[in-house]
């Protein structure tokens, strides 16, 4: 098996000199497979203070990030113009042109299914293991949003209730390899005890993989789903990662948070957890791994799941919004 392994492609560097900005790899036409890691900085931007940076593929969306960051970026096979930009104090703005070139990855040709936050599929309920219990809804508003048609999910609850949202977009049973990405936007965080964000794939065999990660308000943690039992008497459960996580009422509230996460399975269902990056921020799981194969008699699919956890033993609500959500399959 192949394994999916984040590597810096070059250590080259280009910079713009009124910006300043300093980009570590990929270097100016170099060849990369997708998805590929991006690492720049910058300190001043058109002489000022900077406050942010940005990136974006050709003319497409702006992916908002500190001013040193490391994420992973996905794009189409062929010739591309990865800008990469700053912003400044007193309405300062900059950036530097990449030439890349996108090769096919050497296994199975990559699939790349985006705006999943669209699908008219979406359905939600309670979690009945979270406890307590929750009433959720959904639907699609063009702000906040990235995109122009960003998914809206409304939780109330009470006792530490949570709600999960899923659709499906495909099948796939042959895919090992997976990066999810979506743009993150949380009201009031401070109602919110995890953030889940899960995909289920139905492999040749018949069981259900379950990638399930989430963001663990109690731990501090990433979160990784693992199978204690067998597939067909499954024991399903989460186990703390050793990569950190800022609690989820702590996240910056009316704010894009970017969530990039990879993984790959073997045959029998055996996941790895390799990394996750946000805002930015890119971390290597180690040791995360374990079987989570499930034989739960579905048909073909692909299934996503986003899930609110409620932070209160009494009531509340939670109001947060998914954009340019991705996953990449290879």
């Amino acid at each position: 098996m192949k394994k999916f392994v984040l590597v810096f492609l070059a250590l080259a560097g280009s910079a713009a000199s009124a910006s300043a900005i300093t980009v570590t790899t990929p270097a100016s036409g170099a060849q990369v497979t997708s998805p590929f890691a991006l690492v720049a900085s910058t300190t001043t931007c058109n002489s000022k203070p900077a406050v942010s940076m940005g990136y974006s593929i050709d003319y497409g969306v702006t992916s908002i990030v500190p001013v040193s960051f490391s994420s992973l970026v996905l794009a189409g096979v062929g010739p591309h113009i990865l800008h990469v930009k700053c912003w400044g104090t007193n309405g300062a703005a900059g950036d530097t042109d990449l030439n890349i070139t996108v090769v096919p990855t050497a296994s199975v040709p990559q699939s790349v299914v985006s705006s999943i936050q669209r699908l008219s599929g979406w359905t939600w309920t309670h979690d009945s293991g979270t406890g307590g219990s929750s009433l959720g809804s959904s639907s699609i508003v063009a702000s906040p949003s990235l995109s122009g048609a960003a998914r809206q999910f409304s939780m109330s609850f009470s006792d530490y209730g949570g709600e999960i949202y899923h659709t499906t977009f495909g099948a796939d049973p042959l895919a090992t390899h997976f990066i999810y990405d979506a743009q993150l936007w949380i009201s009031d965080p401070a109602s919110v005890a995890n953030i889940e964000m899960d995909l289920n794939q139905v492999i040749a065999n018949g069981d259900t993989v379950i990638y399930g990660v989430q963001c663990d308000g109690w731990s501090g943690t990433w979160d990784y789903t693992v199978n204690k039992g067998t597939p067909t008497k499954p024991v399903d459960g989460w186990i703390h990662s050793d990569v950190p996580c800022p609690e989820p009422k702590t996240w910056a509230p009316n704010t894009w948070h970017h969530v990039q996460i990879g993984y790959f399975r073997d045959a029998l269902g055996n996941v790895t957890y390799q990394s996750v990056v946000l805002d930015g921020n890119m971390s290597e799981f180690a040791g995360a791994a374990g079987n989570s194969a499930f034989s739960l008699g579905w048909g073909s699919t692909l299934l996503t799941n986003f899930q609110l956890d409620g932070l209160s033993a009494n009531s509340g609500s939670v109001t947060a919004y998914l954009d340019n959500v991705t996953i990449s399959r290879w």
